[in-house]
C-alpha cells in the first residue's frame, strides 16, 4: 500500500485542476486524526479527506460521509475559525516529499484578508496536519500536538515556530539528470540491490515503485549494484524516465490492483506490471477512495466481529464450566439407588439387628441369587435410624439428580446453540451477515439493545429485514441456496423452500441449511454431490477431508415449538459423504440468484 510521493503528486495534480479557487464550505473532524473539508466550486461540491492516522495517513477526495461527534474537537473549531469560507489559492508539494501544503485565503477577526497554510505531513506514525501562519511561520495548531519530550527535533504546539519534517538526504527524481543519477549509483555500496538503491537515494518512491522501475529495466529484482554494468545502469535510467518524465508533466497512470474476489489489494500512481495482478484504472482520488473505504469497512467489520467473538467465547467458557460442574454432581448422585437398597434391606431386617454394629451383612432379596450385601452402619444410631438416614440421603440424591439432569440438558443445549453461532461467525464475511448474527444475539438477550446516540431521531417504523441466503447454480442447472447463519437458515428452510425441494445438512455437526430447488425435476447425482460439497464447506467440518451430509425433502423437516433459531428436526434422511472444496464452491457461486428469489 505505497502512499508515496508519486501518489501524492497524482492527488495534488487532480486537486489543482478541480479545486484551485474553491471555497471551503464546511470543516468536520469525524475521527481523532481525520478531517473532512467540504469544497465548493460552481456546479461541484466534494469532500477532501485529510488523515494523520499512523497507518492510513493520506489525502484524497472522498464520497463517503462519516458521522460527526456531537461536539466538535478543539482542532476542528480552530480550523473553522480560520478557514471556513476561505478560498483555496493552491495545492503545493515540495518535490516528491509526502507533504501537501494547502494555501488558503481567508479573513481574520477584523475582516482583513489573510493567508493560512494547512500542511498535511504523511509520515507514517509521525504524520500530522498543521495549521500555520505563513507570514510569521508560527503554528496556530496541530491535529497531533507534542513537545520536545516526544520529539527532540521539533515541537508542534500553538505559538511555536514551524519546522518542516527532517530532511532524509534524498534527491528529487523530478530534478534528476542521467549524469547525477549515475553519480548516486557510483557512490552507493556495491552490495546494494537496485530497488534499495532507488528507494534510499530518491525521494517519493516506495519500495513497490522501485521494484517496478527495476522490472521495467528488464533486470532481476534482487540484482546487485556490483553486478551492474554500463548497459544495466543505462537501462535503469531509461526505466526511471518512463515514470519521472510523465510526472513532470502531471501525467500519471493510477491503478488499483484487485484480488480474485474483487477485493482491493494495492494502489499506485503508475502501472505495476511486475506484480502480475489484475487492476482497474481511474482517477487517483477515486481509486484511493475505493481502496480506503473498503479498508475502513473491513477494519470496522473485523473489530465488530472480534467483539462478538469475545462475547461468545466468554459465554461458551461459562457454559463449559457449568456442564463440568453438573456432570460432577451427576457422578456424585450416581449411587442413589444403592442408598435406597441399603435403606430397604435395613428396614426388612430390623428384627435381626442391634445398635452398635459397624456393618450388617444382609441378603439382597431383589436379586434372584440373594447375594450378601455389606451395609455400612453408624454404631451410634439404631438400625431404624440408620435406615432412615439412608432413605433421607436417597431422596436428597434423587431430587438433586433430577434437578441437575434438567440443568445439564439445558446447559448442553445452550452450549450447542452458541457453538453453532460461533461457527456461523467464523464463516461470516460481510457486514450484513454479521448484523444478522448480532440481531439474533440481541433477540436472545446475549447482547444489549443499542441505545440511540443523543440527538438522533428514532425511527417509528423499522424496516423488516429479509435474510438473503447465498445462491449457487449446479452443473445441471439447478438452483442451490445456502443459509450461513440461523437467520438465513430459518428463512431458507421455513419460508423460501418448497415442500418437495431437497434439504441438506451436515450430520451431527453445526452447519448451513442447503436447499436444492427441484421444480418438478429429478435431481441428478452430480447436483446432489455438489450440494453436499456446499453443505460440508459451510459447516464446522470445513477443515476435514470428508464430512457426512444428511439429505431429505423439506416436508420432512420441522421446527419444534419454542426451539431456538436455526434448530430443526428431520426424518426419512439419507447420508452422503462429501469433501469440502473451496474451488468448487467458487465455481458454483451465482450471487444474483438470491436477490430475485428472496423478494
Amino acid at each position: 500500500m505505497p502512499f508515496d510521493g508519486l501518489v501524492l503528486a497524482a492527488v495534488r495534480q487532480e486537486l489543482e485542476v478541480k479545486f484551485s479557487g474553491a471555497r471551503i464550505e464546511k470543516i468536520y473532524q469525524p475521527e481523532r486524526e481525520e478531517l473532512a473539508l467540504v469544497l465548493h466550486q460552481p456546479g461541484l461540491r466534494q469532500r477532501l479527506l485529510l488523515s494523520a492516522h499512523a497507518r492510513d495517513a493520506r489525502v484524497h477526495l472522498t464520497a463517503t460521509s462519516k458521522e460527526n461527534p456531537v461536539s466538535a474537537p478543539l482542532f476542528c473549531m480552530v480550523l473553522r475559525k480560520h478557514l471556513e469560507g476561505g478560498r483555496i489559492l493552491a495545492f503545493e508539494q515540495p518535490g516528491l516529499e509526502r507533504v501537501l501544503i494547502i494555501k488558503i485565503e481567508s479573513r481574520d477577526e477584523l475582516g482583513r484578508s489573510a493567508e493560512k497554510h494547512l500542511v498535511c505531513e504523511i509520515m507514517g506514525k509521525h504524520s500530522n496536519i498543521i495549521l500555520l501562519n505563513p507570514d510569521s511561520g508560527v503554528i496556530l495548531d496541530g491535529i497531533r500536538r507534542y513537545s520536545h519530550s516526544v520529539s527532540r527535533y521539533r515541537e508542534v504546539l500553538p505559538g511555536r515556530d514551524y519546522l518542516p519534517p527532517p530532511a532524509q538526504g534524498k534527491l528529487n527524481p523530478l530534478a534528476l539528470d542521467e549524469e547525477k543519477f549515475r553519480q548516486i549509483c557510483l557512490d552507493a555500496p556495491l552490495e546494494t540491490t537496485l530497488p534499495n538503491l532507488l528507494q534510499k537515494r530518491l525521494e517519493g518512491l516506495s519500495p513497490v515503485t522501485c521494484r517496478e522501475i527495476v522490472h521495467r529495466a528488464n533486470l532481476p529484482l534482487d540484482f546487485l549494484l556490483d553486478q551492474s554494468g554500463d548497459y544495466d545502469l543505462r537501462a535503469l535510467w531509461q526505466a526511471l524516465c518512463t515514470i519521472i518524465i510523465p510526472a513532470r508533466k502531471g501525467e500519471f497512470e493510477p491503478c488499483l490492483h484487485t484480488g480474485k474476489k474483487g477485493d482491493h489489494l494495492d494502489f499506485a500512481a503508475l502501472e505495476l506490471s511486475h506484480t502480475g495482478k489484475p487492476c482497474k484504472h481511474g482517477g487517483m482520488n477515486v481509486l484511493l477512495d475505493f481502496f480506503f473505504t473498503e479498508r475502513c469497512q473491513q477494519q470496522k467489520f473485523s473489530v465488530q466481529k472480534n467483539t462478538v467473538f469475545s462475547l461468545l467465547n466468554k459465554e461458551i467458557s461459562r457454559l463449559v464450566k457449568k456442564v463440568s460442574i453438573y456432570t460432577g454432581s451427576m457422578d456424585e448422585t450416581a449411587g442413589a439407588d444403592q442408598l435406597r437398597l441399603y435403606g430397604e434391606l435395613l428396614t426388612a431386617n430390623l428384627y435381626r439387628l442391634e445398635k452398635g454394629l459397624p456393618e450388617a451383612l444382609l441378603e439382597n432379596y431383589y436379586d434372584s441369587t440373594s447375594p450378601l450385601v455389606a451395609v455400612p452402619l453408624d454404631p451410634q444410631l439404631t438400625p431404624l435410624e440408620n435406615s432412615r438416614v439412608y432413605f433421607k440421603k436417597y431422596v436428597k440424591a434423587k431430587n438433586t439428580r433430577v434437578a441437575v439432569e434438567l440443568r445439564l440438558d439445558l446447559a448442553k443445549e445452550e452450549l450447542s446453540y452458541l457453538e453453532g453461532i460461533k461457527t456461523a461467525l467464523e464463516q461470516a464475511d460481510s457486514p450484513a451477515e454479521l448484523d444478522e448474527i448480532r440481531q439474533e444475539l440481541t433477540e436472545q438477550s446475549y447482547l444489549k439493545t443499542p441505545v440511540p446516540r443523543p440527538g438522533t431521531k428514532k425511527n417509528k417504523k423499522k424496516e423488516r429485514h429479509i435474510p438473503k441466503p447465498h445462491s449457487f447454480r449446479s452443473s445441471d442447472d439447478f438452483a442451490i441456496f445456502v443459509g450461513k447463519n440461523n437467520k438465513q437458515n430459518d428463512y431458507l428452510t421455513l419460508k423460501m423452500a418448497a415442500q418437495d425441494d431437497l434439504w441438506l445438512h451436515t450430520k451431527d455437526i453445526h452447519g448451513a441449511h442447503v436447499i436444492i430447488r427441484v421444480e418438478g425435476r429429478e435431481i441428478p447425482a452430480r447436483t446432489l454431490e455438489e450440494a453436499s460439497v456446499l453443505a460440508a464447506f459451510f459447516s464446522k467440518g470445513r477443515g476435514s477431508t470428508k464430512v457426512a451430509v444428511d439429505y431429505t425433502q423439506v416436508k420432512h423437516v420441522h421446527k419444534p415449538k419454542g426451539a431456538r433459531p436455526g434448530m430443526v428436526i428431520y426424518e426419512h434422511q439419507k447420508t452422503i459423504m462429501a469433501a469440502p472444496d473451496e474451488e468448487k464452491v467458487e465455481i458454483l457461486r451465482t450471487p444474483e440468484l438470491v436477490q430475485n428469489d428472496a423478494q
